[in-house]
């Protein structure tokens, strides 16, 4: 009798809904830009839960949020950037905190900031650290956009094609999300090749077996060529590419993230806070002045070239966050870029990138309700992107300023 009792208990409890239907969002919008290249005029954007149910294209009549005189888009995503770096109590920059407890709180400042500019997914090339925090933001326990992480970071340095093998399994072990790699010496070095054939074969092939991404520091053409023929994903910087590395990037599917509008710019007006501190030098600073010319006319190479997949990256380092969209704005006005262009790279065409373009980077039934909405339309005026009034990630809303 008592294990009968038991049985219709069980039975009673299973046909109860765990968890109680969620009640829907509606937010109406005066436009839509889908992330793909399309727009429509006064939709309805329907969010249950964490995910896009439906978008109407009648105007709702009592929506949640009336955002009529806004235009929505994807969340923007950020394929390069160091969530970690800052500038210390001094105002300089400050290559490694006091205590953890710091660098903990100056990450989630700058993933803060760049949540409120609009970005909603960023790539951390960087460190160890952000596995961490890349836990915390998903669980909800801080506010900052979705993050995926290298981890760390492999260049010559590391060793032997099997100590780099070995690096990369390690680097997996720790929680990378992708393998980032130092192809080639810095722009303020030169940009020269630093990694042989042998170990960038070693390197990439080891990642695809492992099943994680690649991704290349790399500014020569012979660097790119490089880690093209290993088999890497995706090329960082690109400033002295040729034709025939653009070509191959086409040929092998990878993708391309030229850095041109923010990094460099950032460094020089910041000039006062990094010069004297590692190889931020007087002749650093000279070089990285030379290259801002050199790396709009790459760019302009760039666009010209049919089928190249062009993702949006910015390198933000220290003073950068928040200021993401400064990238699209200059590919577009000084690189003359189509604004639509530069949209759909910053969303669709990252996350395709990242392996995340089935959930992320587009605003379609399905989908991850990762939306912004601006002060004007991006595909006309590309300097909208800078007034983000509402933020919703994963359906939450972060930022409603309008």
């Amino acid at each position: 009798m008592r294990t009968i009792r038991l049985v219709a208990l069980v039975a009673v409890i299973l046909a109860i809904p765990s968890v109680a239907q969620e009640r829907s969002i509606t937010i109406r919008v005066g436009a839509l830009l889908d992330g793909k290249g399309g727009m429509q005029k006064n939709a309805t954007i329907v969010v249950q839960g964490s995910k896009i149910l439906r978008i109407d294209s009648s105007a709702a009549s009592n929506p949640t949020y009336d955002l009529r005189t806004l235009t929505a888009m994807p969340g923007m995503i950020d394929t390069h950037v160091h969530i970690n770096w800052h500038f210390g109590k001094d105002g300089r920059y400050e290559p490694r905190a006091a205590s953890p407890a710091e660098e903990t709180l100056y990450t989630m400042e700058n993933l803060y900031q760049d949540l409120m500019a609009g970005l909603t997914t960023v790539q951390s090339v960087g460190a160890l650290s952000d596995v961490a925090i890349r836990d915390a933001v998903a669980r909800g326990a801080v506010p900052g956009p979705r993050i995926v992480t290298s981890a760390g970071q492999i260049n010559e340095n590391t060793g032997g094609p099997d100590q780099l093998r070995e690096a990369v399994r390690k680097l997996k072990s720790n929680g990378a999300d992708l393998i980032k790699i130092f192809a080639s010496a810095s722009i303020r070095d030169g940009g020269k090749q630093t990694m042989t054939q042998e170990q960038l074969d070693a390197v990439c092939g080891e990642a695809k077996a492992q099943g994680l991404r690649t991704l290349v520091h790399a500014h020569g053409a012979d660097s790119i060529k490089a880690s093209i023929k290993a088999g890497c994903g995706q090329i960082e910087h690109g400033t002295f590419t040729d034709e025939e590395a653009f070509r191959m990037m086409v040929d092998r599917g990878v993708y391309f993230d030229p850095n041109i509008g923010l990094v460099l710019q950032n460094y020089l007006r910041n000039k006062a806070k990094f010069l004297g501190i590692g190889n931020y030098t007087e002749e650093g600073f000279a070089y990285m002045e030379k290259a801002l010319p050199m790396g709009l006319a790459m760019f302009k190479k760039a666009i010209a070239v049919p089928g190249l997949k062009i993702v949006m990256g910015t390198d933000a380092v220290a003073g950068a966050h928040g200021h993401n969209a400064e990238e699209l704005i200059v590919r577009v006005k000084e690189g003359g870029w189509k604004p639509m262009n530069a949209i759909v790279s910053a969303t669709s065409v990252s996350a395709d990138s990242m392996k995340l373009g089935s959930t992320i980077g587009t605003l379609a039934p399905g989908f991850e309700a990762d939306l912004i909405a601006l002060d004007g339309d991006p595909s006309a005026d590309i300097t909208a992107l800078q007034r983000v009034l509402f933020v919703m990630k994963g359906g939450k809303v972060y930022k409603n300023a309008r």
